[in-house]
């Protein structure tokens, strides 16, 4: 996947906002939560996302894939495809869109009616 692959899918998803920030990465939010970051690997593109808890034990030791900078550190399950293998486009996406939903669902029922998202809790 492509920089612009990635803004391109990201923006795609319902109330999504972004922002260029930290060292010119592309930030994506929905309703000011983050749940989707390109940037933070030394130029090149990295695409960086929140996990669960599996996801987060079973991918982070695979080949091209890592706990992700700075946020993982903090105790947060965030990951991080910075080269190959990492992960197809496919599953970028999917991983990317429940990062998305796990960042959604950190928002009040209100909020979320508010920005047009179905209720996934």
């Amino acid at each position: 996947m492509t920089r612009d692959e990635f803004n391109q899918f990201c923006g795609s998803l319902t109330a999504t906002s972004h922002v260029v920030q930290w060292g010119n990465a592309d930030v994506w939010k929905v309703g000011g939560k983050v749940f989707g970051i390109c940037g933070w690997n030394d130029g090149n593109d990295a695409f960086t996302f929140k996990a669960s808890k599996i996801a987060f034990e079973v991918l982070q030791d695979q080949p091209g894939i890592r706990p992700a900078p700075y946020l993982a550190s903090r105790g947060l399950k965030w990951l991080q495809v910075y080269c190959d293998p990492g992960l197809s486009d496919d599953e970028l996406r999917e991983h990317l869109i429940a990062s998305y939903h796990m960042a959604a669902a950190n928002l009040s029922k209100k909020k979320r009616a508010e920005l047009g998202i179905e209720d996934t809790t």
